[in-house]
């Protein structure tokens, strides 16, 4: 009877990581690199303007206190205004090996909204292969390059935008930790806002602080729980 048990414990474990994503026919594939970031400035895709149908809903942004969403049109914090990206556009772990999250993204190099909203199945291909995230599009980024994927995740580094988390947490101007690549340690994830923390432990937790992994992508249909952090998908 115990084996029997076991075995069923076993069937049950292998069935909770075998979660299955429908490919976007058409869709864009090919390998490519992973950065990280965390800049608090509204998305890109979060402006009207940059999305591809007059009928999608751009990324939610959001207030100071980066959990209640404001109206499209509000200025950037980076910028003079009050928009701020959401905190909920961090990363979580789905189960051991599968992740969910946002990220700037560009497929033909530099800024490229024409993406604005899509999701991808990342397969990581060193240092962490066997993991994987699902990511959709929410930001661009004048210094990325083709197939880049520049991880929303907090601590991760503010890159070129330093003002905006100092503005929204008053954290130190270059962000926390290094102003690219961020902080160092998991212990260093506690100097971030509560409200952010679980993000940045996600990249010593899931990711196992791998720098920067290359991977492979695959378009695929934006899972519902992700579409209701971003409030936008391209999907038909």
């Amino acid at each position: 009877m115990k084996y029997a048990l076991a075995l069923l414990a076993l069937v049950a474990a292998v069935l909770s990581e075998d979660i299955h994503f429908e490919t976007v026919v058409g869709g864009r594939s090919g390998n490519g690199k992973t950065t990280r970031y965390w800049d608090c400035c509204k998305p890109s895709c979060a402006w009207k303007e940059n999305i591809r149908t007059r009928d999608m809903k751009p990324v939610n942004t959001c207030a100071k206190n980066g959990r209640n969403t404001l109206s499209p049109s509000v200025q950037s914090g980076c910028n003079g205004g009050s928009a701020y990206m959401c905190n909920n556009n961090q990363p979580w772990a789905v189960n051991n090996t599968l992740g969910y999250g946002f990220a700037a993204a560009s497929f033909a190099g530099g800024v490229d909204t024409n993406m604005c909203c899509a999701c991808f199945k990342v397969d990581f291909t060193d240092q962490i292969a066997g993991k994987s995230m699902v990511i959709q599009v929410t930001n661009t980024g004048s210094d990325l390059s083709s197939n880049h994927f520049d991880i929303a995740l907090p601590g991760g580094g503010v890159g070129i935008f330093n003002a905006g988390c100092h503005n929204q947490w008053n954290a130190p101007w270059n962000g926390w930790g290094d102003q690219y690549g961020g902080v160092k340690s998991r212990n260093e994830c506690y100097t971030l806002p509560k409200d952010l923390q679980s993000g940045c432990l996600f990249r010593f937790d899931f990711l196992k602080n791998a720098n920067n992994p290359g991977m492979r992508f695959n378009q695929v249909k934006c899972p519902r729980e992700i579409i209701a952090k971003s409030g936008c998908s391209l999907d038909p």
